[in-house]
């Protein structure tokens, strides 16, 4: 059994680290507002897993899968979602000035613990990997619900200590960052990357 999760483990490490949505929301958020506002987003990601996660175990998450119509809405929700997170991105790009003393470059809007939590929430392929992955991944020894919910609160671990690291780094190069071309370009870097992946999420398939 021990084997069994740690193996399951090592999997679920892999695709945490494997760049995608979630790590694009959260660069362009530490970077705008600082780690406190990066931390943040991570927190919502979590909560959006935890979601997934409950809706998994219930079996929701299992006819969303099975659901051509379902995932559809969902997967062009999110979409449009990261899209404008993209726009307004490369629209801040543009507005983006040199920091003079005393005065701190404009942060973006809303909450960022919302943010990170609608862009997983929206993020139907989620439901596909806890669905599809997790259950050949569970250890024996433990009931099927039981190895299910385990393996995804190993998932939401991995994350926070995974994105929030990254976070924490940002935060040590955020002198860097905030010079005036660095953050031109760094957003429209993440506007295209986030447009790029709600391009990508829009024309997947189940």
């Amino acid at each position: 059994m021990f084997v069994q999760l740690l193996a399951a483990t090592g999997v679920l490490a892999v695709l945490t680290v494997v760049p995608g949505p979630d790590m694009a929301v959260v660069t362009k958020r530490a970077i705008a507002s600082g780690w406190q506002d990066g931390l943040r987003t991570v927190g919502g990601i979590a909560a959006g897993l935890l979601i997934w996660g409950a809706l998994t175990v219930v079996g929701l998450a299992a006819v969303l899968a099975a659901s051509a119509t379902a995932y559809t809405v969902v997967k062009l929700a999110g979409a449009v979602y990261l899209g404008v997170l993209g726009v307004q991105a490369l629209l801040q790009s543009r507005r983006s000035r040199p920091v003079t003393s005393g005065v701190s470059a404009p942060s973006p809007s809303g909450s960022p613990w919302r943010t990170g939590l609608i862009s997983n929430v929206f993020n139907p392929k989620i439901a596909v990997f806890y669905t599809g992955l997790l259950p050949t991944l569970a250890p024996s020894g433990f009931s099927p619900h039981m190895g299910m919910a385990l393996l995804i609160l190993v998932h939401v671990t991995l994350t926070l200590v995974w994105l929030g690291g990254y976070v924490l780094v940002l935060a040590k190069a955020r002198a860097f960052f905030e010079k005036p071309s660095v953050r031109r370009t760094m957003d429209r870097l993440t506007g295209v990357v986030l447009i790029g992946f709600g391009i990508k999420v829009a024309t997947s398939q189940p």
